[in-house]
């Protein structure tokens, strides 16, 4: 079996997705699971993770009843606002749904990203996830590691999971000093033991274009952040993600779902492909697979 860990949906309304812009006409349509259900298959790849991409309660909500309409959607990383009094009441309530596996924010995008990690409401939520035997997705850009290690570090008590090898920016990868960074945090990080990571949206860290294919130089930096994170993580906490569909910004769900294919059978053995491709994503979301029919 071969899981996708980071797909998104959405029933496209300009309002609810501002971080599309008229420069991403790619992604101003409806997206639903069925429409990657060729690809995958293409690719050999049976489920998938919907992950949230708005920051409203209803996203949970449309996400659980997504999965609830195809098997092919093994769990949800859905959002709510984590320092909210009424907390406890949402959980109650969505943890009813065997579908809800974690909970993400957008802290990439928060103005004061130190400021929120280290926030006694945000962090009480947090622990309330991991109680529930939650799991927490960690978004950040890469130059923002730092700021969440000791967040890493004290949230020990289920997994969380970094989500796209924590964004290096690969659009900068020549500059001095860029590369050496991200791997230094990435491999601080590493040291956690309960810190997953996704080997997932890569290829839109790069200077992607409307031409929908990545540079030689491109495809090159994004085999080192596969490798760098194999050193860091180890094959028992590494997972395949596609980022689907804002992975079609720069580049068809089969050019990175092949990327993945031939950079795990080059470097792992038959069991560690395994635990990569479903295994990692079973233990750290705590997914049950249906029955085959």
């Amino acid at each position: 079996m071969k899981i996708d860990t980071h797909q998104h949906y959405w029933r496209y309304q300009p309002q609810d997705f501002g971080w599309i812009s008229d420069s991403m006409p790619v992604l101003q349509h409806d997206f639903l699971p069925a429409d990657c259900h060729t690809p995958m298959r293409e690719a050999g790849i049976t489920a998938s993770i919907a992950v949230q991409a708005r920051s409203m309660e209803q996203e949970t909500d449309f996400l659980l009843a997504l999965a609830a309409e195809n098997t092919s959607v093994l769990g949800v990383v859905g959002w709510t606002d984590l320092r909210s009094a009424q907390l406890q009441q949402r959980l109650e309530h969505w943890t009813q749904t065997p579908a809800l596996r974690g909970f993400r924010h957008i802290v990439q995008d928060e103005p004061d990203v130190p400021g929120l990690l280290n926030d006694a409401a945000f962090q009480r939520g947090v622990a309330q996830l991991q109680r529930k035997g939650l799991s927490y997705d960690v978004l950040l850009f890469g130059h923002q590691l730092p700021d969440a290690q000791a967040f890493c570090a004290r949230h020990d008590q289920h997994w969380l999971v970094l989500d796209h090898v924590g964004k290096p920016a690969l659009r900068d990868w020549a500059q001095a000093d860029v590369a050496s960074r991200w791997r230094k945090d990435l491999r601080a990080l590493a040291r956690l033991p309960h810190l997953m990571c996704k080997l997932s949206g890569l290829v839109t860290e790069t200077a992607w274009s409307t031409s929908n294919a990545l540079s030689s130089n491109d495809h090159a930096a994004i085999l080192q952040c596969l490798d760098e994170a194999l050193e860091a993580f180890g094959p028992q906490r590494l997972m395949y993600g596609s980022d689907w569909p804002v992975c079609q910004l720069a580049a068809p769900y089969a050019a990175v779902a092949d990327t993945a294919l031939q950079w795990a059978a080059s470097r792992l053995s038959a069991s560690e492909q395994d635990a990569f491709w479903s295994g990692n994503a079973l233990r750290a979301y705590g997914l049950t697979v249906p029955p085959s029919p």
